[in-house]
């Protein structure tokens, strides 16, 4: 009986803004305040991050406006503050922050994740295993690149020769072009650009599915942060396939 009442009442409930997520992992919902770039409040309280994105930073109490930051929040609050989106979910639904994960859509049919990486306003920000709009998005990614629009007209952000990776460049997210050094070790999961270590963490490793083509020489253009080891060696971690292109 309670199975039977359930059901009836699923079927009988209309699909309104704010329906809760168990019912359905596409929702539309209200936005009532745009924190910044890439993140975002509606009507009810809930906080939603854009997936496979990141908008540079803006003015923080202990940290200065990342270029670009500023102008990703005005843009992002005139296009959609106040207005209805649809929420659509992939299979992570939260981050360690407990904000709701998301691709995005308004009324009017704009995806507005892919319009945030189009016109320049964000870069590719990938992590399995939500990756199930990510090659589409990359491609948005791409033609913003191409143009040399927003935050890839910058010196912090455009793409960069794994040559000329240094020290300055660490706690940088970047776009990272070059020759592989030496064949792809297949114990260690790691290869190199120039002195840039390129690794791919266990947990990750999973995901990449199909073989590496990573033999020496092999022209290709990763994306992640540049970090330093303990041992002072300057590397990039690749958290999806999607970070890793293949250059003819």
């Amino acid at each position: 009986m309670f199975w039977l009442l359930l059901l009836s009442l699923m079927v009988a409930m209309p699909a309104q803004a704010g329906t809760l997520s168990w019912i359905s992992d596409s929702r539309w919902v209200t936005v009532a305040k745009v924190y910044d770039g890439d993140t975002f409040q509606t009507r009810r309280g809930e906080k939603v991050r854009f997936l496979n994105l990141n908008t540079p930073e803006i003015q923080h109490r202990d940290s200065q406006a990342q270029v670009g930051g500023d102008v990703a929040k005005k843009a992002l609050t005139a296009l959609i503050l106040g207005k209805q989106v649809r929420l659509r979910l992939d299979q992570e639904k939260k981050d360690k922050y407990g904000r709701t994960l998301a691709q995005v859509w308004m009324r009017d049919g704009v995806w507005v994740n892919a319009w945030l990486l189009n016109q320049g306003y964000a870069h590719l920000y990938n992590f399995e295993p939500n990756s199930r709009w990510a090659k589409k998005l990359a491609k948005e990614e791409d033609k913003a690149r191409q143009k040399h629009l927003g935050i890839w007209k910058t010196s912090r952000f455009r793409l960069i020769q794994a040559t000329r990776v240094s020290h300055k460049n660490i706690g940088q997210y970047r776009v990272v072009k070059g020759l592989v050094k030496e064949n792809f070790n297949k114990k260690k999961w790691v290869f190199y650009m120039g002195k840039l270590r390129i690794s791919i963490p266990r947990a990750y490793r999973q995901y990449f599915h199909q073989a590496l083509h990573l033999e020496k020489n092999k022209r290709v253009m990763v994306h992640g942060r540049i970090r330093i080891s303990r041992k002072g060696q300057l590397f990039l971690s690749l958290h999806s396939p999607f970070d890793l292109e293949y250059i003819r």
